[in-house]
């Protein structure tokens, strides 16, 4: 005969064993010696956390032939009936596979009759939300006007999907996700009686990856049992979990603390080649910069699970970090377990996040010629934040932005001349270079034109203000003339104006106190009219529609 499983084994069987959930046993447990039952029930919450065994509590209370308070008694007949499944007053149905409006008919036809044995005939209807519309219809009316000796408990993980017409008549109660220690302490109890020996250290693995459902955690228990035997220890727990010592994952944010790229993908492949599901990993990195981030803003230490060793280290680890810091992390490395479902390459999104999580601010937004070429002297921080940082506003022109000269890089000139023509016929590849980096900003460069090159500066001419002021926010500003600068080889600038569709190129970018180069002038009478002709062919301009390609030379 096959053993039973522990979370049937160990199912509550009174309202007392319920763990995590007091707020709903507590309330039924009042209503029934006051007589205030029901005739509808609504149990709604993550799985695993005692929904359907709630339910049946209640039949067995409300049917309990006890004269104590403290129902279900578990000794009388009808208790002890339900407790071997063999009560015909107590119908349980599965919603998924007995979905449709016969079924819910034929419902409707046998709730006239009167309970077998039992003083209440109790329907639960486990995963309501399955019903098909027709057959919510059918039930409405049952619940609308129900003979007095009827009860319906409808258990559901999803009550968006309930129909407000049947929300409206019944009582709801909302079930948690069990806290951490409740679920530990009843682990320890079932360990105690089945008589398992667990490493201190492995409770808390076991509990977190159940994340908050009793069934699970008495599941993983149930086959680490199998695994180690009587005896279960942290490393049985994390061989069948796959995950990997949290010494691992400290290691991990130590080198992205030191910024420290090299070392720390050599980590992150090091645990992946070991058999590590990437997913559960970065799970791991989630929970413990999540941690770090609750240590930093409240130094809570009853927030953060860990030992006090473990605990020492964190508090070290977090003086090293800002809070701004620490959420774009978190951000990161919890896209990353988003990317890692679709990712083609198994630990590729976690190695980005790794990377981008090391960039500090400066070396996201600092404009090219705050960054280093071959041959120049490093900056400090503090002058790196100078040099790339736009000076406010005067106070006399609030709608003007003043931005200091460009400064010229060594090692600039040794790239492409910056014409115009040069600019034109690398527009493609600095759209490409866009996307790979960010998407919106690709397509916010495809509304615009290059008008002229003034210096080592771009003029970039655009048909809406709404596109315009977007690529002039500062770190949007910063990356265009990052990719601009990296593919046409010239450190350089751009500068943004408006230039609605119907304009001459030249207009935009005259300046009285400047000439522009002859270069400049020219392309602009001669290319400037020929991708002004182009752009209205109707091929083109299908071609753009369809296939999004780009124009980005005129012979």
């Amino acid at each position: 005969m096959a053993a039973q499983a522990l979370y049937r084994k160990w199912r509550p069987q009174t309202f007392d064993e319920v763990v995590g959930q007091e707020h709903v046993t507590h309330t039924l447990q009042n209503a029934l010696p006051a007589g205030r039952i029901s005739h509808a029930y609504l149990f709604t919450g993550p799985r695993g956390t005692g929904k359907t065994s709630t339910g049946r509590l209640l039949a067995k209370a409300v049917n309990c032939l006890s004269t104590e308070d403290n129902k279900p008694c578990n000794q009388c007949r009808i208790c002890q009936a339900i407790n071997e499944g063999r009560l015909l007053d107590l119908i349980e149905i599965d919603a998924a596979s007995n979905r449709g409006i016969d079924e819910m008919r034929s419902i409707r036809e046998r709730v006239n009759f009167r309970p077998n044995e039992a003083r209440y005939k109790v329907y639960i209807l486990d995963e309501a939300h399955m019903l098909t519309e027709p057959a919510f219809n059918a039930l409405l009316k049952t619940l609308e006007e129900p003979p007095p000796h009827v009860i319906f408990v409808l258990v559901t993980t999803e009550p968006r999907k309930i129909p407000d017409t049947i929300l409206s008549r019944c009582q709801r109660f909302d079930f948690r996700r069990i806290p951490l220690q409740d679920m530990i302490g009843h682990l320890k109890y079932i360990a105690e009686q089945e008589g398992l020996a667990v490493e201190p250290a492995a409770w808390e693995l076991i509990a977190r990856s159940a994340t908050g459902s009793m069934r699970d955690a008495e599941s993983l228990l149930d086959q680490l049992i199998s695994y180690g035997g009587g005896e279960i220890t942290l490393a049985q727990v994390q061989s069948v979990l796959g995950t990997v010592p949290s010494q691992a994952v400290g290691e991990l944010v130590d080198q992205l603390l030191a910024r420290n790229v090299a070392q720390g993908l050599d980590v992150i492949n090091r645990v992946i080649g070991d058999g590590v599901d990437p997913r559960q990993f970065n799970r791991q990195v989630v929970e413990y910069l999540r941690e770090l981030l609750l240590i930093k803003v409240g130094d809570d230490s009853s927030l953060v699970h860990v030992t006090p060793e473990v605990l020492q280290e964190m508090k070290g680890q977090v003086a090293q970090l800002s809070i701004r810091e620490l959420i774009k992390m978190v951000k990161l490395f919890n896209q990353a377990g988003l990317d890692l479902k679709a990712s083609v390459q198994s630990q590729l999104p976690l190695e980005l996040a790794f990377v981008d999580a090391t960039l500090g601010e400066e070396e996201e937004a600092a404009p090219p010629a705050a960054r280093l070429s071959p041959g120049t002297v490093p900056k400090t921080s503090a002058e790196t934040k100078v040099a790339s940082a736009p000076r406010s506003a005067p106070a006399s022109e609030p709608a003007k932005a003043v931005r200091e000269k460009p400064r010229e890089e060594p090692g600039a000139s040794a790239g492409l001349k910056l014409t115009l023509t040069t600019v034109n016929s690398q527009w493609g590849r600095i759209l490409g270079e866009a996307k790979l980096r960010n998407r919106s900003i690709e397509a916010l460069l495809k509304s615009c034109r290059p008008l002229g090159v003034e210096g080592q500066e771009v003029v970039l001419g655009f048909q809406y203000p709404f596109h315009k002021e977007k690529i002039e926010e500062a770190k949007n500003k910063a990356l265009v003339e990052s990719v601009v600068s990296q593919v046409v080889k010239s450190s350089c600038h751009i500068r943004c104006v408006l230039s609605p569709r119907g304009e001459r190129q030249a207009q935009p970018v005259q300046r009285p106190a400047k000439k522009l180069q002859k270069d400049t002038v020219e392309n602009e009478e001669t290319v400037g009219d020929k991708y002004s002709s182009i752009a209205g062919d109707p091929l083109i301009q299908e071609a753009v529609s369809k296939y999004g390609a780009q124009v980005v030379d005129v012979q």
